[in-house]
């Protein structure tokens, strides 16, 4: 499926088609894989409406990918034809500057972003370098590895960058994907710990509280107790304010989004330095994942039987399944069947 340009992504729009592409030439480098499934992220939507626009148009986007090696360029030791892989949202980065050098790939003025910088996952095939790709665990099947390759490895980087003890509340705001991956990592990692879940849709509260979340309430809600760390993985800005009058003294809200979908300037004002910011209250984003961060959701999910829920849908209704994301009708993670 190629998205051809930016578009307004309205009641009945269609950003993406299909179309026959030959399938891509890898270098000595490269792995190419023959994808089984791809799962269906709101990053997609940032793409196709301009807050992370693509590199070049048309581009195949799709950053879950899950899918068995059909060549393995020669100098790649790491895998051979035949081994399950997948490609996660770093397809690459430079691994000579100093941010690479120090274990912040994430950061590298050169990374490349699967299905954004070069085509992605919503294919029959694709090509990334070896060295990027990564081996999925025989514990889990291909659709439920999907969603942990972004949902959960960024989830994962975001759960770690709270500095959270064992003990402390957590707070999600918003419980799609990325939301209820952590609550079921919190149950293992933190298993002290108590998670409040803010959403603004009734069916993400009660999905919340069905995975084991303590309270959950509307996004403006106030929570019964004052919270160590939230993490936000909504794409608007209230959420961020609202977050803040939730924390503790020292008290850390991180930002799991690409981008937010509007600058609310009149919801921005609205910020109380006393109630929202006082106290040594933090804020700290999340900039893409890196490839210890892909690992490190894999070992757990496969160490713990951490699963996401799944709906799947055949890469003909890949618009069908944005378009249930742009309106807010989501439960666990969605992801494509490829073949």
């Amino acid at each position: 499926m190629l998205l051809q340009s930016i578009v307004d992504l309205g009641e009945s729009s269609v950003p993406l088609v299909a179309a026959d592409i030959p399938i891509p030439d890898p270098d000595e480098t490269d792995l190419l894989i023959r994808v089984s499934v791809c799962g269906v992220c709101h990053t997609e939507l940032d793409e196709i409406e301009g807050r992370t626009p693509p590199l070049r148009y048309p581009v195949v986007p799709g950053h879950q990918v899950v899918g068995v090696v059909q060549h393995a360029g020669g100098q790649s030791e790491k895998f051979k034809k035949g081994d399950r892989v997948g490609v996660a949202w770093i397809h690459s980065a430079c691994g000579r500057c100093g941010q690479c050098l120090d274990g912040r790939e994430n950061l590298c003025e050169h990374f490349r972003a699967t299905g954004r910088d070069v085509n992605g996952g919503y294919a029959e095939y694709m090509i990334v370098p070896a060295e990027f790709a990564c081996r999925i665990p025989d514990e889990l099947k291909d659709e439920e590895a999907a969603p942990l390759l972004c949902a959960g490895a960024i989830g994962y980087r975001s759960l770690m960058l709270t500095g959270l003890n064992n003990g402390e509340r957590l707070g999600l705001t918003g419980f799609g994907a990325s939301g209820h991956l952590v609550l079921r990592m919190v149950r293992h990692l933190y298993p002290e710990s108590a998670v409040y879940v803010f959403a603004r849709n009734p069916d993400e509260r009660a999905f919340a509280v069905e995975n084991g979340a303590v309270w959950a309430g509307d996004t403006a809600d106030s929570s019964p107790e004052k919270l160590h760390a939230i993490i936000d993985t909504t794409p608007a800005w209230k959420p961020v304010v609202e977050a803040l009058k939730n924390l503790v003294p020292g008290g850390r809200l991180v930002i799991n989004a690409i981008r937010k979908e509007s600058f609310d300037k009149d919801y921005l004002l609205k910020i109380d330095y006393p109630e929202h910011l006082w106290m040594e209250k933090e804020i700290k984003s999340v900039a893409n994942v890196t490839r210890e961060d892909v690992a490190g959701m894999l070992k757990t999910a496969a160490r713990y039987g951490i699963k996401p829920d799944v709906q799947l849908y055949p890469l003909e209704d890949a618009n069908e399944a944005l378009m249930e994301m742009k309106h807010g009708a989501i439960k666990g993670a969605k992801v494509l069947r490829i073949e």
